[in-house]
């Protein structure tokens, strides 16, 4: 393994290490730390040309919030040239304060566009671990190449973190997470269980906060983090399954609350470029990111400012599967999946662009897909929670794609723990031609670890929605995709065996997009 792997990797297992020592490295925390202070690592994302947000917080014990200190405690960073930090290109200092649990988030400025750079906090005579990050290209620039990692969907209950090592070890450029960064039920321990049990939900800050603790212990994840920056959005598991703007499915008169508690414990440990919202009761999610002239991130919230779920089951909120026979409510044009607000944001950022490539990253299967024929049905069945519970927005959002005349519309999912390549088209029910083009490229990940359907289903589903030209739902991993200004390649990496750290994984599929040509061709060999 390159020298460069080895360090992500030991450095993440160290912080590991640290944390589990607990009282035996007092000589390497301040006295008013019980430990290693940066025991759920380091963290840098959203880049821009001449910025990066660094992320950390001050936590010895990742399952004691006690543990941290009482009052607000000032800390340093640095930014490198280099490893060894001999070229300092920024530093400074930051107060982490116990209102965001001792979590912070620094926006350094005046570095140089389409570089990397080296970081660190310290605390006391604590350092952190070093994390490896980089800015985005100049904005006239048209870069050779993009290297991007996209994960999401990390149960702690089903599974380790191969994946996330196995994203460290390819060296991606930028890493996109499109939700699920936790789920909110499991007990609270720092191994992955061998089988998941369903206790300790989260419904206040304290259990969101420990809940996050817990997942950013992982040595795994640690050094996916600690490898680039990341660009993040949140699904519905970082608040409640299923959960629409402020229902969820227990239809909770307290949801509100519950909402806002898992929205702050979001912000403190994610590296974003927001500054500290007025309150939690809603944060602006939508982002906007380019990578030059090669690509522009159109990062998506698809559950804050959604309608609810068309014809749930009776005295419920959230997801079922139902026809729109059954359920004229699914063709209600007032419907939206992301808000009237963002609809017009997302065109707006289209019709400004100027990019090779624009990408979509977003949190689900956005290609229609039917779980019974829809010849002799009512008219199909569709699970209301994905796009195809909003089909009258998603044609709006396929009609804008096709009106902004942006350069190579590219769809990025998860959520449904599969892998998936389709093609997008404005109606689903005929061919593609040339009254009915393709309109845009979709990949869809699988998950890091949580479980899906058996693969036989998924193949029938395949073949009932034949603009879906791939599917995979038995094995877990991520996506690795290579964006250069003539071409972008896709490919599906699927571990052997989750529950198993050190699983080898395999290239399950690879597919390429053509500049100026949208749908999916499969790359052989």
């Amino acid at each position: 393994m390159p020298s460069r792997r080895l360090f992500l990797l030991d450095a993440a297992r160290l912080a590991a290490a640290f944390t589990a020592a607990g009282p035996s490295v007092l000589h390497a925390a301040p006295s008013n730390a019980a430990g290693y202070p940066f025991s759920l690592g380091v963290a840098s994302g959203s880049p821009l040309p001449d910025s990066v947000i660094l992320w950390t917080r001050i936590l010895p014990d990742p399952l004691d919030a006690n543990s941290a200190p009482r009052l607000a405690v000032p800390l340093r960073w640095e930014v490198a040239q280099d490893e060894g930090f001999r070229r300092i290109a920024a530093k400074g200092s930051v107060i982490a304060t116990p209102e965001l649990a001792h979590s912070v988030r620094v926006n350094v400025t005046a570095l140089e566009p389409g570089r990397w750079y080296w970081y660190r906090f310290l605390f006391g005579d604590a350092v952190s671990p070093v994390g490896r990050t980089r800015t985005a290209p100049s904005a006239g620039s048209m870069p050779d190449m993009l290297k991007l990692a996209v994960a999401s969907c990390q149960h702690w209950e089903f599974g380790s973190y191969a994946a996330h090592r196995y994203i460290a070890e390819a060296q991606p450029d930028l890493v996109a997470f499109l939700g699920d960064y936790i789920y909110e039920w499991g007990p609270f321990q720092l191994q992955h269980p061998q089988r998941a049990v369903r206790q300790n939900e989260s419904f206040d800050l304290a259990s969101y906060r420990q809940r996050y603790a817990q997942y950013k212990s992982d040595p795994d994840l640690q050094a996916a983090h600690l490898a680039a920056p990341w660009i993040v959005t949140w699904d519905d598991h970082e608040v409640a399954n299923d959960y629409a703007a402020d229902r969820d499915e227990r239809l909770s008169s307290d949801f509100a609350a519950r909402r806002a508690a898992a929205y702050q414990a979001f912000y403190e440990h994610m590296p974003l470029r927001l500054p500290p919202p007025r309150s939690f009761a809603n944060v602006r999610m939508v982002q906007r990111y380019d990578w030059g002239r090669l690509a522009r991130f159109h990062v998506l919230d698809d559950r804050q400012y959604r309608a609810y779920e068309a014809c749930p089951k009776p005295g419920r909120g959230g997801s079922n599967s139902v026809g729109p026979r059954a359920c004229p409510a699914l063709l209600d044009p007032s419907r939206s999946m992301l808000g009237r607000e963002q609809e017009a944001w997302l065109q707006d950022g289209l019709q400004s662009s100027r990019a090779r490539w624009n990408i979509l990253a977003q949190q689900t299967l956005m290609a229609q897909s039917t779980q019974v024929p829809i010849a002799g049905s009512d008219g199909g069945r569709f699970w209301t929670d994905g796009w195809d519970g909003y089909p009258v927005a998603r044609r709006r959002l396929l009609d804008t794609l096709a009106g902004s005349r942006a350069a190579n519309p590219l769809v990025l999912g998860g959520d449904v723990h599969t892998f998936y390549a389709t093609e997008l088209r404005a109606d689903f029910k005929r061919p593609a031609s040339k009254d009915n083009p393709v309109i845009a490229t979709e990949f869809v990940g699988t998950s890091v670890t949580s479980s899906s359907r058996p693969q036989q289903r998924t193949a029938q589903y395949v073949e009932m929605n034949p603009h879906i030209k791939f599917g995979r739902s038995d094995r877990r991993g991520y996506m690795l995709l290579e964006v250069t200004p003539s071409e972008t390649r896709s490919r599906f990496m699927g571990l052997d065996e989750v529950r198993d750290p050190k699983t080898a994984q395999r290239e399950l599929a690879a597919f390429r997009v053509v500049d100026g040509k949208a749908g999916v061709e499969v790359v052989n060999g």
